[in-house]
């Protein structure tokens, strides 16, 4: 990979590592190495890196800030892209905003209150990014991200580059199109609608107290572990289990909120998978009722 990195550099994409261990980008701090992790400045290096992969057929993955994401102890072999602040830009337009995919969520959610736009409050809370939130359709407070979006646009596989709207991506609860089609989100654009400043920073900082109480946001976490099923919510079933605190090797189901793993310190990515079975098989025992993980799980075990 040592070759293939001094071209991405020689051709002005100034970011790239090789053996990167994952753990130092992903919130739950775990992680095996990527063979080669890249961070592009802008659209066009990033552009430039698929290009370069293609051409001595390197498989690639993407990721934002690593929340909601579980990275396999022995890592990702080819390579990785990394959509962070080369494409953060953030352009109000009235009503609407359009964003890069490497755009904090919760920065966002912050921005639109300061313009007095309502309608991202429920994301001030989201720890990923634009693009991350797109691929998973993320939705907390009883909203999603579907609810706002008017369309992204998608840089495919083949290099070609596409407008999608709303309704051609496809989304439902915790998913979209992206989950079955490859691309990588480039830019989302949102509809809010004019609100009271004083409301929205309210609601945020209700909202953000509420987190505050309720969710370990001082460990190493990933955000809900499990989807909620239909009519009832994950965070109760487990706790009603009895599995609050129950732990295996550095991986605990959170103390504080029941639908977090936090890594208390060493924890590897066997240890979250199989606290993850382990919840699982217990609630489908007790419950009847498979819970399935909203975390995407990558690489090599």
């Amino acid at each position: 990979m040592k070759k293939i990195a001094d071209e991405l550099m020689q051709a002005g994409i100034e970011k790239v590592w090789t053996d990167e261990p994952l753990a130092n980008h992903t919130t739950w701090r775990i992680g095996g190495p990527a063979d080669l992790l890249i961070q592009p400045k802008d659209k066009a290096s990033l552009q430039k890196a698929l290009q370069i992969l293609h051409r001595h057929e390197i498989p690639w993955s993407v990721i934002g800030r690593g929340s909601n994401l579980l990275v396999r102890d022995r890592g990702i072999r080819g390579a990785v892209l990394k959509v962070a602040e080369g494409l953060s830009h953030c352009e109000f337009r009235g009503e609407e905003v359009c964003v890069g995919a490497g755009y904090s969520m919760i920065r966002l959610a912050v921005e639109t209150g300061k313009m007095g736009l309502t309608g991202m409050e429920f994301a001030g809370g989201i720890p990923g990014t634009v693009g991350g939130a797109v691929y998973m359709n993320a939705g907390a407070h009883g909203s999603d991200l579907s609810r706002i979006l008017i369309d992204a646009e998608i840089l495919f596989e083949n290099g070609e580059s596409k407008v999608l709207s709303n309704e051609e991506l496809s989304f439902s609860y915790r998913t979209s199109l992206l989950q079955k089609q490859k691309g990588i989100v480039l830019e989302a654009r949102f509809q809010l609608r004019t609100g009271d400043r004083k409301e929205i920073a309210a609601t945020l900082a209700a909202n953000k107290e509420r987190r505050r109480n309720t969710q370990p946001l001082q460990m190493p976490c990933a955000g809900s572990v499990f989807r909620n099923p239909p009519n009832d919510h994950a965070g109760r079933l487990i706790e009603a289990a009895g599995l609050k605190g129950y732990q295996i090797g550095g991986a605990q189901v959170s103390e504080k909120h029941s639908n977090f793993i936090v890594n208390c310190g060493g924890a590897t990515a066997a240890d979250v998978l199989t606290l993850i079975n382990h919840v699982r098989s217990t609630i489908l025992e007790k419950n009847g009722i498979d819970l399935h993980p909203e975390v995407l799980v990558v690489g090599e075990g």
